[in-house]
């Protein structure tokens, strides 16, 4: 998929609607959890669907062991600080 904009709006909820096409392409499923991180400015959804936890598995067994979303977390506030 090449860079695709869309506009959706943030609903009164805080609630934004991600494009069909977008879940699609991504594996997102009703129910599926996102984690929500920013950088530079840039507000990033990863979801964390069962393909993206086995590309991970590898990673985090080099963080130690332990629970994938946590050290999913700590990666990313690592990742912050810098």
């Amino acid at each position: 998929m090449k860079n695709k904009f869309t506009k959706p709006r943030v609903g009164p909820k805080g609630q934004v609607v991600i494009p069909a096409e977008f879940r699609r392409k991504l594996g997102i499923q009703p129910g599926t959890p996102i984690i929500f991180s920013q950088s530079d400015g840039y507000l990033i959804l990863q979801p964390l669907t069962d393909e993206y936890i086995r590309s991970m598995a590898g990673i985090a067994r080099t963080w130690g062991k332990g629970d994938l979303l946590k050290t999913l977390m700590d990666m990313k506030k690592v990742e912050r600080e810098l």
